[in-house]
């Protein structure tokens, strides 16, 4: 049987061409030029204050001091490195650093159970008044807060007062000056100030749940708890995950301005974090070198602990930065 070859005429003509991508791209950019000049100076900014600095860490590979510009700096390698990891300081820094950061992890939970109750309130006048109260420490600095904390916790401050009033102590205590005290004074007072701001977020991702949702659960029989549990949560499931990636990643991070505030000779033992020494090595002792390998270190182990806690959210819920 003979084969015919069936072809199609108009097939065999050449489409007209539709317009010009580049043309309509180049109309759509000019009329956003307004919005994407912003956008460019915010990433110029970006470029020139957060990357062009990244040429001195090439410092943390060399032997660098102020009178020698970094390209005269002979190389030392990896020399720094290994004079911090066998500092007789890196133990307890290590330790206060990661004792801190994960008890502030710790408190993570807080903010998300604050704005589930928040949202529960019904009146909006209240509701107003616990959110101004609670976010009102988060803008003052740490020198105002610090210096508030250093009264209500000297000999006679309001908190021994306090407490001797409830004849909970027989004398008044320097809570500064105990190093034993200190991990939870930094705890507390991270908590007090950031607990209102940082419920911003999770108050923000709740109102984005239809209200049908909730409705649905009370026909179903589900209290407010239930209601909390079985729509909230999972609803802002997404939001928690980012979030806790992020604080995952951060977890060497021990809040520079407050322990600079907090810390004093007497508490040195609980205060030394990474970020104190290489404030203290870099600026104090003037060994740059030295604190920008120390500070090059902690980097890497954000990093490292990002990536493994970015996989970790993809493969448990599906969930991921990147």
């Amino acid at each position: 049987m003979e084969m015919q070859q069936i072809t199609n005429p108009a097939a065999m003509t050449q489409k007209e061409t539709p317009p010009s991508k580049r043309r309509k791209w180049l109309k759509k950019l000019y009329s956003q030029r307004h919005i994407q000049i912003m956008a460019l100076l915010g990433i110029a900014w970006m470029i020139i204050f957060n990357y062009v600095p990244m040429y001195g860490i090439i410092i943390a590979f060399k032997d660098y001091d102020i009178i020698r510009t970094i390209s005269e700096a002979p190389w030392v390698g990896l020399e720094h490195f290994k004079e911090f990891l066998s500092d007789e300081n890196f133990v307890y820094i290590m330790k206060n650093t990661l004792g801190i950061s994960l008890l502030k992890l710790l408190t993570f939970p807080l903010p998300i159970i604050f704005a589930l109750f928040l949202n529960e309130v019904r009146s909006l006048r209240f509701k107003k008044a616990i959110q101004t109260i609670s976010y009102l420490p988060h803008f003052l600095s740490w020198v105002v807060l610090g210096g508030i904390l250093a009264t209500w916790l000297s000999d006679v401050g309001i908190i021994n007062e306090i407490l001797m009033a409830l004849n909970l102590i027989d004398q008044p205590i320097s809570y500064l000056a105990e190093p034993k005290y200190f991990w939870t004074i930094v705890i507390t007072s991270d908590v007090w100030k950031e607990l209102g701001w940082s419920a911003i977020i999770y108050l923000a991702a709740i109102t984005s749940i239809s209200p049908e949702m909730y409705e649905a659960a009370r026909i179903d029989g589900a209290g407010r708890f239930q209601q909390m549990w079985y729509v909230t949560l999972p609803a802002i499931k997404a939001t928690i995950s980012i979030l806790f990636i992020l604080a995952v990643s951060g977890v060497l991070n021990s809040n520079f301005d407050q322990i600079l505030v907090l810390r004093n000779a007497l508490n040195d033992s609980a205060s030394n974090v990474i970020d104190y020494y290489v404030y203290y090595t870099g600026i104090s002792s003037g060994r740059y070198s030295y604190s920008a390998a120390i500070g090059l270190f902690k980097s890497v182990i954000a990093i490292t602990l990002l990536l493994i806690a970015n996989q970790v959210s993809k493969k448990l819920n599906d969930t991921s930065l990147f």
